[in-house]
């Protein structure tokens, strides 16, 4: 009896360790962890002087630390299609989606022009922190909600919604639909050529939540 307390005891024990909460310097971490990277990638699209190339470069620098690409590749798929990968089938797909991420988010950067981005308070969710964020400009107010975890190098970003849509849930779509009639190697194909696969511009219908 006395030991069947004593694990009881050290189970409490535990379950009250590894439940931590978020506490909330962490949101604070998280919301200004995304603002310092997010108004750095501002100032360099104000920069009118640097090389469009040059201006890329340093903003996939900016930005590769806050996103968990690989995470984001394995959610794309989801548990339909990831786990009968194989291991060289899922190295070539992340590298592929992590560059079709890139190119999709410096295409979008192209269509700036001075807007202002305005942080919301961070917004705890289970383990996940969501930071909302509103680009404002004369004709337009855009809606982005960037969805954190707290990976093992710190606090990472797992998806993004544009105007209460997913880019995750976007591309797990699309994958899908091409997966329930061709080939993993067709989806790979696909994602080497350019626009195949795009996230709909804010103002498109399709990110317009219903």
């Amino acid at each position: 009896m006395r030991e069947a307390i004593q694990y009881l005891f050290f189970a409490v024990l535990c379950l009250l360790f590894f439940a931590v909460p978020i506490k909330a310097e962490e949101t604070d971490e998280v919301r200004t962890l995304l603002k310092t990277n997010i108004d750095a990638v501002v100032i360099l699209l104000h920069d009118k002087v640097i090389d469009k190339t040059d201006r890329n470069e340093q903003i996939i620098d900016i930005v590769t630390p806050l996103f968990d690409y690989r995470a984001m590749s394995k959610l794309s798929l989801g548990k339909r299609h990831w786990p009968s990968l194989s291991k060289e089938e899922r190295a070539t797909f992340s590298d592929l989606f992590i560059a079709r991420l890139q190119k999709t988010f410096l295409d979008k950067l192209d269509i700036y022009s001075d807007e202002e981005v305005i942080y919301g308070e961070p917004q705890v969710k289970g383990k996940m922190v969501h930071v909302p964020s509103t680009l404002i400009s004369k004709e337009n107010r855009i809606g982005i909600l960037y969805k954190f975890y707290r990976s093992r190098e710190g606090w990472k970003i797992y998806d993004v919604e544009i105007e209460g849509v997913s880019i995750i849930q976007t591309y797990r779509s699309q994958f899908n639909g091409l997966l329930s009639e061709g080939t993993i190697d067709d989806l790979l194909e696909k994602l080497k050529t350019d626009d195949t696969f795009a996230i709909p511009a804010p103002d498109d219908e399709r990110v317009r939540p219903g």
